[in-house]
């Protein structure tokens, strides 16, 4: 019985770290190595090979397509906006203005 405080004492140390590396990784902290070199959460140590380039090409894309789509949104927003403050009776001329069309 008596291993069982020395095996628990590690056991608990283990999984602290365990749990604090998750913590860390899934917030975006940097990370350490055996070595206790930092390194970002998805193993990003500073380079710029070509997964990193590829990387920063994928998230540009997106950030235009983003982009684009909060433009379109915010258009659209306005358009509610002006509806819902016109008078009523301009907005039944503007709707019936586009059925005579």
């Amino acid at each position: 019985m008596g291993w069982m405080v020395p095996v628990g004492v590690v056991g608990a140390m283990s999984a602290s770290h365990a749990f604090r590396t998750w913590v860390r990784a899934k917030h975006g902290y940097p990370l350490e190595d055996e070595k206790g070199s930092k390194r970002g959460a998805l193993g990003y140590r500073g380079g710029t090979g070509p997964d990193d380039q590829r990387k920063v090409e994928l998230l540009s894309n997106e950030n235009e397509r983003l982009t684009g789509q909060v433009s379109r949104l915010e258009e659209r927003i306005a358009v509610l906006e002006r509806i819902a403050t016109d008078p009523a009776e301009r907005t039944a001329r503007e709707i019936e203005a586009l059925r005579d069309r």
